[in-house]
């Protein structure tokens, strides 16, 4: 399993959201450079980041900050935030972002986002697909987890066939430090063999980490927050 140490960025800053709401912020101290030094000494490859000014103004807000992380670090980076363009996708490709995250993008215009999986490659981009479970069904919610889109998981998944990279949250739990949703996650693990699939939201303890069965995890606030370690994280992962 890949470990993604997560940060969420606002006005240059490493903070975090409770719930994606944007009036209640946690401001860190580390800044993004010295966060990912931190991470990469820790022995981690990959790092997911969130332009949050991005992905409340719909598009891209701190470019030149993620290109110079991105070339300042050997570490490939995975970025999402506001992207709802080519140009915004390629430019930050062109920036040495390793992988881009499409969001709400996805469940509107599915057929966008399928040329562009077509046009950059299945490894370049991971769709994050954000639910609520609603009479047990994982129902997608978009821009900014406010709107319903009435379509369950398996609905919007399956417009993807060439999609490589999930990315599911439970959104009743994200930033809660409550566990991530198991049955849920295994289930997607189950109907859809050949996605490599990111866990993200709820992460608490090392004990979820070793519970997962998903490709990949992402870490946020639990390793912040310091619950555990990023180097006890990864040594799990990779045993």
């Amino acid at each position: 399993m890949i470990i993604y140490p997560a940060m969420d960025l606002m006005g240059g800053r490493v903070v975090r959201l409770r719930q994606g709401r944007f009036g209640e912020t946690t401001i860190y101290s580390q800044q993004p450079a010295d966060a990912l030094c931190t991470f990469a000494a820790a022995g981690a490859e990959w790092a997911h980041i969130v332009d949050l000014d991005g992905a409340r103004a719909g598009k891209p807000q701190q470019h030149e900050l993620i290109a110079r992380l991105a070339s300042q670090t050997g570490l490939k980076l995975q970025v999402g935030g506001g992207f709802r363009t080519r140009d915004h996708v390629q430019s930050i490709l062109d920036a040495g972002v390793d992988r881009v995250v499409i969001g709400s993008l996805a469940v509107k215009d599915p057929g966008l986002v399928n040329h562009w999986i077509d046009e950059f490659g299945p490894d370049r981009l991971v769709l994050s697909l954000d639910v609520r479970m609603i009479d047990d069904g994982p129902v997608l919610w978009v821009s900014g987890w406010a709107e319903s889109s009435a379509s369950t998981l398996w609905e919007v998944a399956a417009h993807f066939p060439s999609a490589r990279h999930l990315l599911l949250t439970d959104i009743g739990r994200d930033g809660m430090l409550s566990g991530p949703n198991f049955s849920l996650l295994d289930e997607a693990v189950e109907r859809m063999p050949g996605r490599r699939i990111q866990a993200s939201g709820g992460v608490s303890s090392i004990s979820d980490i070793e519970r997962l069965r998903t490709d990949g995890a992402i870490v946020g606030k639990a390793l912040w927050e310091g619950r555990f370690t990023l180097e006890q994280a990864l040594s799990l992962a990779g045993a």
